[in-house]
């Protein structure tokens, strides 16, 4: 069986909240509720908090958590997850981004799946079927995929075109990816592509390079954390969910 590790970047500095991966959630920091969810996926039995602060790693040291800090001039959360990989051995590496406390579970497992059954995909990814209100939403990333189920290209503009009736739903696309090193190590490499820039979507630098994106059935995380406005939304549905369970 391939090995495989979790990564979850997380890092202090964001622009419209600050501190926010250890903003309190029902007596947890917001990253040990994305941890929690990566021990229930059971896609790994290796799960790295990747940062480059020190008080997240203090942090994770206090609720169990394996973390490294890392270099802090990263532009993204992969180049991240690549330094990582340079010294966490695995043949996938699963990103879990840091601001989902909502992430389910079982779609952090159906991305590595692919990847854990066949060595020849060299990258993968989720969608979920994208509501009506979303489709014209630049915030909401949209994709399209081949009869294989590679993506062809992923975009913030509502693709396909309804030049004449959609005949599928539109696909949503989910944040959470895994990777064979040789991919992490060659984003890194790679200058930032030209679709990469035009749309703000890292992921079209590999597809840019020749990395094909096998996609899967997921569900989306829910609300990602980006202010306090958001983070105060997500502690009610964790009330929510804690009270149904």
């Amino acid at each position: 069986m391939p090995s495989s590790a979790i990564i979850i970047p997380s890092r202090m500095g964001s622009t419209r909240f600050p501190g926010k991966p250890l903003c309190d959630l029902l007596g947890k920091p917001m990253v040990q509720w994305v941890y929690e969810a990566a021990i229930a996926s059971k896609a790994s039995d290796r799960i790295v908090v990747a940062a480059p602060d020190q008080e997240i790693i203090e942090a994770c040291k206090a609720f169990g958590a394996e973390a490294i800090l890392t270099r802090n001039d990263h532009l993204t959360g992969t180049d991240r997850i690549a330094e990582v990989s340079e010294t966490v051995d695995a043949d996938v590496y699963i990103n879990v981004q840091g601001d989902e406390p909502l992430i389910d579970p079982d779609s952090i497992y159906a991305c590595a799946a692919p990847m854990l059954e066949d060595s020849s995909i060299q990258m993968a990814s989720l969608y979920d079927e994208c509501a009506a209100e979303e489709v014209d939403s630049p915030d909401v990333v949209k994709v399209v995929t081949d009869a294989e189920g590679f993506a062809l290209y992923f975009s913030r503009c509502p693709i396909p075109f309804p030049r004449s009736a959609r005949k599928l739903p539109v696909k949503k696309h989910i944040g959470i990816y895994a990777y064979r090193k040789e991919a992490l190590l060659g984003f890194a490499d790679w200058e930032p592509a030209p679709l990469e820039l035009a749309e703000s979507l890292e992921q079209l630098r590999f597809m840019y390079n020749g990395i094909r994106i096998k996609m899967s059935a997921g569900k989306g995380a829910g609300l990602a954390v980006d202010t306090p406005e958001q983070a105060e939304t997500v502690r009610r549905l964790l009330e929510s969910r804690l009270a149904g369970a």
